[in-house]
């Protein structure tokens, strides 16, 4: 029995690591967060439908409870904390396998403040654009813009910094989404000061949302929801 419970000790580690390589290697070699694992395996074992209307993103989607600002039990949150472009490219399985009705797409500040450059964030969302418009023809896509945010609270600087290059990364999303023939939405427009950062009315730390800044995006994408 102690031999037993040796070789156990000694090989769940070695086990642990073979498949933790293999979803590397699924994910083209990309190895996220333990958060991001978790939330990705819980969406593969939920249920999925034709009617559901997936909101898709980071933390600023993740934050949000969709189906009771809707009121409506097939609107499904999709966002992991930390998300970035690569990362949603590579769970995507998870939600095109059940043809969603809609998905209201946003994402790409964590790659801003990851370092990568408007063309590699740009790139980014185009690469999930035209995998959703492939893999799930009849879903109506809608890309939001990347939202503004503010350095003003001195929290989370690698994003807040590059404050000044959102709107022209968003000019850029929004070319692009009238190239691939798929609905851009504006919510920059909506958060933005006369400055072009966050509004500090909705939010605390100059980066994610208070319960206000939640209840304007249900105000901006609402209509599109009863398309």
């Amino acid at each position: 029995m102690k031999k037993i419970l040796f070789l156990f000790v000694w090989c769940f580690p070695l086990l642990l690591q073979v498949g933790n390589a293999q979803s590397a290697a699924s994910r083209g070699g990309r190895v996220y967060s333990t958060y991001y694992y978790q939330r990705a395996s819980h969406f593969e074992t939920l249920p999925t439908s034709s009617k559901d209307i997936i909101f898709l993103g980071n933390s600023i989607t993740d934050g949000a409870e969709w189906s009771e600002l809707f009121a409506d039990c097939h609107v499904k949150n999709r966002g992991i904390s930390g998300d970035t472009t690569d990362g949603v490219y590579d769970r995507l399985h998870t939600i095109l396998k059940g043809n969603p009705k809609k998905i209201f797409l946003l994402i790409g500040i964590n790659d801003i403040g990851r370092g990568k450059d408007n063309q590699l964030v740009i790139d980014g969302v185009e690469r999930i654009v035209k995998r959703i418009k492939a893999e799930s023809p009849r879903t109506r896509l809608y890309v939001q813009s990347i939202l503004p945010v503010n350095p003003v609270y001195g929290k989370f600087a690698g994003h807040t910094s590059q404050w000044k290059r959102i709107p022209a990364i968003n000019d850029a999303i929004r070319e692009m989404a009238g190239n691939e023939q798929v609905e851009y939405i504006d919510l920059f427009s909506a958060f933005a000061d006369e400055e072009g950062k966050l509004k500090k009315e909705y939010t605390n730390d100059g980066l994610h949302l208070l319960g206000k800044g939640y209840m304007v995006w249900k105000d901006v994408v609402i209509r599109f929801m009863k398309k």
